[in-house]
């Protein structure tokens, strides 16, 4: 009968602990697979969050400021991605014109993040803010 070692044993329990570790643990330090992934991007203002459509007429800029933008981060007004301009990990501004707006309203403003290539090994990545509402009177 063939006897397994000490030190085999102690290899074999090892294994489905380090398997949950990486498949479990999701993102973050404790799984080093995630490295590749994308935080999701937390919006927290607009400056401003009320602009009159004579500045918009003129070209104004959106400010939109938050955490965790990435160099991918784009904003998206009502639906329609812009081409943004990532000032930092904290600020991104996009252009307002009537090419996007053609009258007074509210405005569903987030900030979307694409996922990175590690969401097959149990890694969140990316993903869209929540919304906040820009007011143009």
């Amino acid at each position: 009968m063939p006897t397994i070692s000490m030190h085999s044993r102690k290899s074999i329990l090892l294994l489905p602990a380090l398997l949950a570790l990486f498949f479990l643990a999701g993102c973050g330090t404790s799984n080093p697979l995630c490295g590749s992934s994308r935080p999701k991007p937390l919006i927290g203002s607009l400056s401003p969050s009320t602009m009159d459509f004579a500045q918009v007429q003129q070209g104004a800029v959106l400010t939109v400021m938050g955490s965790q933008f990435v160099s991918s981060s784009v904003v998206v007004i009502n639906g329609q991605t812009l081409s943004t301009t990532v000032v930092s990990s904290q600020e991104l501004q996009v252009p307002i014109t009537t090419g996007l707006i053609s009258g007074p309203g509210d405005l569903n403003v987030l900030v979307q993040t694409p996922g990175g290539n590690s969401g097959d090994i149990g890694c969140a990545s990316g993903g869209n803010s929540s919304v906040l509402v820009l007011t143009i009177t």
